[in-house]
């Protein structure tokens, strides 16, 4: 599951892909209806993959989230985010145990789950957990491999 061009706009409901930079903000398409809109500077504007759950030792990205609804539900979708609040409270303690219940609102479970069911609908939600870090291990053993080739290289 990739979500570092996936964008949540405040104010502004549903999820965004980032399409291209403008003079004063970027330019997103709504992943539903496909509509192109500005999102400018003054936007509170977040990418999914910045997004990360408090927890009572640590904050929990919201891929591995998202990963574990998947695997709660079998690769179903979640309960609606329209459920009653303890019914909520109860699902996402179950997707991620130690959540820090003061500082995780129930609104913040709501749009978490909203999220998850529009990305699951679209079929973008898998099993699969793709953290920055491992790509960015990725790119540095990459970057090594091809400077020890260079260098082998000046040495012959």
């Amino acid at each position: 599951m990739e979500l570092k061009d996936i964008l949540a706009i405040g104010g502004k409901p549903g999820l965004y892909k980032f399409v291209s930079q403008a003079k004063n903000g970027i330019i997103v398409e709504g992943l539903q209806d496909k509509k192109r809109l500005p999102a400018y500077a003054t936007d509170k504007v977040s990418a999914l993959d910045d997004i990360a759950v408090f927890t009572e030792e640590e904050e929990v990205p919201l891929a591995e989230v998202f990963v574990n609804i998947f695997k709660k539900m079998e690769g179903g979708a979640a309960i609606n985010h329209k459920s009653d609040s303890s019914e909520l409270k109860d699902f996402f303690s179950d997707v991620l145990p130690g959540y820090d219940r003061e500082r995780v609102y129930v609104s913040d479970i709501k749009k978490i789950l909203a999220w998850y069911n529009l990305l699951h609908e679209l079929g973008m939600v898998d099993g699969e957990l793709k953290v920055k870090e491992e790509e960015d291990k990725e790119v540095e053993e990459n970057k090594n491999t091809e400077k020890e080739a260079a260098e082998k290289k000046e040495r012959k």
